[in-house]
């Protein structure tokens, strides 16, 4: 069973959700691929682990890291699950860039190269955002490029982070 709920930060209204085993999706309002794995059999509830994530998000948007997470549970291809592990890695209050995700992929399968677009493309079908911080992963160079939430969104989390956005454009 899907269960929902719904939390209200200081950047807009938030949609989460979760099954038995973890988090499953967090959307603010509006967003892009906004529940696009929400089916019609849900129930709204709160459940425990629902709580523990609206508690992170309480702890998030009171700009300090929590100190735990909830459980998750990502649900994706290989490739996109090996691209959101590597994005829980990024520390609070730093960025990295598509290109260096791409590359430490290519390490480990020993392959050349692997395509940074590719990892923008699974950093983009990220479900649970803030908490999987695909927002630390900027462009080449420190373009701030592709956000969900917004770009607008991405700029106001990675402040609330304290990143240093004078290299960021």
């Amino acid at each position: 069973m899907l269960y929902i709920n719904h939390y209200h930060s200081p950047l807009g209204d938030i949609l989460l959700t979760a099954d038995e085993i973890g988090l499953t999706g967090l959307w603010f309002d509006g967003s892009k691929y906004y529940a696009d794995h929400l089916n019609s059999q849900h129930e709204e509830k709160d459940t425990p682990i629902l709580q523990q994530a609206k508690e992170w998000l309480a702890i998030y948007f009171s700009c300090t890291e929590p100190p735990f997470l909830p459980p998750i549970h990502m649900i994706g291809t290989p490739f996109q699950l090996n691209v959101w592990a590597i994005l829980q890695k990024i520390p609070y209050g730093e960025t990295t860039t598509y290109g260096q995700i791409a590359k430490e992929i290519a390490e480990q399968k020993g392959i050349p190269r692997m395509a940074a677009q590719a990892v923008g493309g699974a950093v983009g079908r990220n479900n649970i955002p803030i908490i999987i911080p695909c927002h630390r992963v900027v462009g080449s160079g420190g373009r701030l490029t592709g956000y969900g939430g917004g770009l607008e969104k991405k700029v106001k989390l990675l402040t609330l982070e304290q990143v240093d956005m004078n290299h960021l454009f």
